[in-house]
C-alpha cells in the first residue's frame, strides 16, 4: 500500500523540482521552459472529463492575460499525448477555445509524484486539482490543491498572481482581499527611529502603528 511519504510535496520556498517531459506542445526541460518567467504548473484528473474540461477551456481563455503577467501556463495530467491531442481537438472543435499552452503526458506519473499531486487519500491513479505559482527564479511561491471533484476559481489564481507580483516589485504586504489598486500594507517598523518616522508620515492609513496601509 502506497503511503503519503511515497508522494512527496514541494514547498512554499523550495526551488520547483526539475524535470524531462513530453507535452501536447513538444518535449521539454522544465527549467528551461520556466527560465526568466512567471509559470502556472496545474495538473487535472483526466483528459475527457466534465469538471477538466470547464477549468483547462478557463486557461486558454484567459493565456493572453497571462501572457501580459509575463506568465507561462503549462497542464498535467496521467494521460497519454494522443489523449491529449484527441481532447485539444474535440474541445476546439465543439466549444471553439483551443488549448494552446502545453500539457504534459505523465503517464508513468513521475511528475505528478514529484510534485505530490497524487495524494492516495483522494486517487492512486488521477493527479488532484493542484497550481503550482513559481516565481522566473525557480522558487515555488504558492499552492493550491483542490479535490477531484471542485474546479479551481480562475478570479482568485489571477489575483493571487497579481498579489505576488506586486509585493516582489513594491517590498509590501497584501491585506484581506486585496485587489489591484486597493491599498497595501507597509512593513512594520523594526526599530524605534523607523517606529518615529512612520508615526510622521502623512500618506498611511494607519489604526495601530505595526499595521499601515498605502496607495501605490
Amino acid at each position: 500500500m502506497e503511503t503519503q511519504e511515497n508522494y512527496p510535496m514541494p514547498r512554499i520556498g523550495d526551488m520547483a523540482p526539475d524535470f524531462k517531459a513530453k507535452t501536447s506542445r513538444g518535449d521539454i526541460q522544465f527549467s528551461e521552459f520556466i527560465k526568466g518567467k512567471w509559470t502556472l504548473l496545474f495538473s487535472h484528473p483526466a483528459d475527457f472529463t466534465p469538471v477538466c474540461t470547464t477549468e483547462m477551456s478557463g486557461f486558454a481563455l484567459k493565456s493572453k492575460d497571462f501572457e501580459k503577467m509575463n506568465t507561462k501556463l503549462i497542464g498535467l495530467s496521467i494521460d497519454s499525448i494522443n489523449s491529449h491531442i484527441a481532447w485539444i481537438e474535440d474541445v476546439r472543435e465543439k466549444m471553439g477555445i483551443l488549448m494552446d499552452f502545453p500539457i504534459i503526458a505523465d503517464i508513468d506519473m513521475k511528475v505528478a509524484k514529484l510534485y505530490g499531486m497524487l495524494q492516495p487519500g483522494e486517487s492512486e491513479t488521477a493527479a488532484v486539482r493542484a497550481v503550482f505559482f513559481i516565481d522566473p527564479k525557480g522558487k515555488i511561491r504558492l499552492i493550491m490543491y483542490y479535490p477531484l471533484n471542485v474546479g479551481r476559481n480562475m478570479d482568485e489564481i489571477i489575483r493571487a498572481l497579481q498579489a505576488l507580483q506586486t509585493a516582489d516589485e513594491h517590498k509590501v504586504a497584501l491585506p484581506l482581499n486585496w485587489h489591484p489598486g486597493d491599498k497595501v500594507i507597509v512593513p512594520a517598523p523594526t526599530t524605534v527611529e523607523a517606529l518615529e518616522e512612520r508615526l510622521k508620515a502623512k500618506d498611511l492609513e494607519m489604526p495601530t502603528f505595526y499595521l499601515a496601509k498605502k496607495k501605490l
